[in-house]
């Protein structure tokens, strides 16, 4: 075959640092759009972005040549950047040190687009901690709990 077809879309998911709650609502807009321009460089696309003040959910589309574990790098790395740059008072901000990825199928992208949009209503019944855990659960991911938070 001549051509390569690749249809790679992931539901990313990470924290603050010890989840403290730092991403302001009039922040997050700023930072989505931002890491959407990480995403692009990279020839990769942000298909959507939620959060809340402790921790982030990104729908991204990658890029073929582009491992999950490159585009984290990318995205925390730059994005960390641009908040110590953006906002001065923030220059303690970190990212947790892990993350989740999990595979999205095409049939699927809109589900978890509405999904990751509603992070603000999701959110006033169950915690980042108890979102994750059902996330790993529902995906078969073995863990030990006492090394899945910072």
């Amino acid at each position: 075959m001549p051509q390569s077809f690749v249809c790679l879309n992931y539901h990313l998911i990470f924290a603050t640092k010890g989840r403290e709650p730092l991403l302001s609502d009039a922040m997050r807009p700023r930072l989505f759009e931002y890491v959407g321009g990480i995403l692009r460089a990279g020839r990769s696309r942000l298909v959507a972005a939620g959060g809340m003040p402790d921790h982030t959910h990104w729908l991204v589309s990658l890029h073929q040549q582009t491992s999950v574990a490159e585009a984290l790098r990318q995205i925390k790395a730059s994005s960390s950047k641009w908040i110590h740059e953006q906002y001065p008072e923030m220059s303690h901000f970190a990212w947790q040190a892990g993350y989740g990825a999990f595979a999205v199928s095409y049939s699927n992208l809109g589900t978890v687009e509405t999904y990751i949009r509603g992070q603000a209503d999701h959110h006033r019944t169950t915690t980042f901690q108890e979102e994750y855990l059902a996330f790993l659960k529902r995906h078969g991911i073995a863990f030990d709990e006492r090394y899945l938070w910072d």
